[in-house]
């Protein structure tokens, strides 16, 4: 009996040698935006619909930080005008159509594209890139934008501590906004469902 007991003290303390560690949670949690909005609860809702888009991105907290600058310094702002921004934080921003839609002037196909910004203060340029899986917007390959789009910037009175993407129809109909807020910034990209 004492065998026993002796080779399975062994064995229990020899398996928590193989454990696999958990990485700690995120400063910059993942989040997901859908179009419609209740499309990713259909499954348990009824009368909810397919999701036609979904945003993945990541949400960094502004924690008391600028988040443009003019000047490529880190403590002056978290992103700088004028140059590539993978709008969000870790993985680049996913966009998923399930069908094919007008960006601009231009029909992009249904599928997996990237998102990446370059922010001005007056407005948003969005790169619809048809590289995926990149980390932030090193990856970022001009050449590979589908289409790219510039919006107006707007600002609010209320301050969105972390970057949030939501969809929405203005008029109901297959025009959907995908609208981005951080800090007081607003933008709106229309996106024309076919």
């Amino acid at each position: 009996m004492k065998k026993y007991i002796l080779l399975l003290a062994v064995i229990l303390s020899t398996s928590s040698l193989y454990a696999q560690e958990f990485s700690p949670v995120d400063k910059s949690p993942m989040d997901a935006a859908f179009f419609p909005a209740d499309a990713a609860k259909r499954a348990f809702r009824k009368g909810v619909t397919e999701p036609k888009i979904r945003v993945l991105y990541g949400r960094p907290s502004l924690k008391d930080r600028n988040i443009f600058t003019t000047e490529d310094k880190k403590k002056d702002g978290i992103t700088v005008y004028g140059k590539s921004w993978r709008l969000g934080a870790n993985e680049s921003t996913e966009l998923l159509l399930m069908q094919d839609a007008m960006i601009g002037d231009k029909l992009v196909k249904a599928g997996r594209y990237s998102i990446v910004v370059t922010p001005t203060e007056k407005e948003w340029t969005f790169h619809i890139n048809s590289e995926n899986d990149g980390w932030g917007n090193y990856s970022h390959k001009p050449e590979l934008d589908v289409v790219t789009v510039s919006v107006p910037v707007t600002m609010d009175s209320e301050s969105l501590e972390q970057l949030s993407i939501t969809m929405y129809s203005p008029n109901k109909d297959n025009t959907v906004h995908l609208k981005t807020g951080w800090g007081k910034y607003r933008t709106e990209l229309p996106i024309v469902l076919k």
